[in-house]
């Protein structure tokens, strides 16, 4: 059974640099594990996505340049890194995993976490 809990969240000032966790339990190594956001009144939409057994990673467009998922197998925990937070980077971030290869469609991921609030103020 797949359990994710996401942790580090919290209230930031815009330029400052966070770093998220998410504590996995996995059956197995072969799992794509993303990372989502929800902003407030918005629909979740796709931040990245690491490859576990790989260690191969992907990002929204939106993101890129400032956001980095990294993962510690050892500890059974993927991370994302957010360097020079916006405003609009405030939001719930959720992380999930499904068996098999990367996706960005949040409909691939059976698994979630109960979300982590992230509010950056100007």
């Amino acid at each position: 059974q797949v359990q994710l809990v996401e942790s580090g969240g919290g209230l930031v000032q815009a330029g400052d640099s966070l770093r998220l966790s998410c504590a996995a339990t996995l059956p197995n190594n072969n799992y794509a594990m993303g990372w989502f956001r929800q902003a407030p009144g918005k629909e979740r939409d796709f931040v990245g996505a690491l490859q576990w057994r790989l260690g191969t990673t992907i990002y929204a467009d939106s993101v890129k340049g400032r956001f980095t998922i990294s993962r510690a197998i050892a500890k059974n925990t993927m991370y994302l890194q957010i360097n020079g937070l916006k405003p609009e980077d405030t939001a719930v971030y959720y992380c999930a995993a499904r068996p098999g290869p990367l996706q960005t469609d949040q409909g691939w991921y059976d698994s979630w976490g109960q979300g982590i609030q992230v509010t950056v103020s100007s």
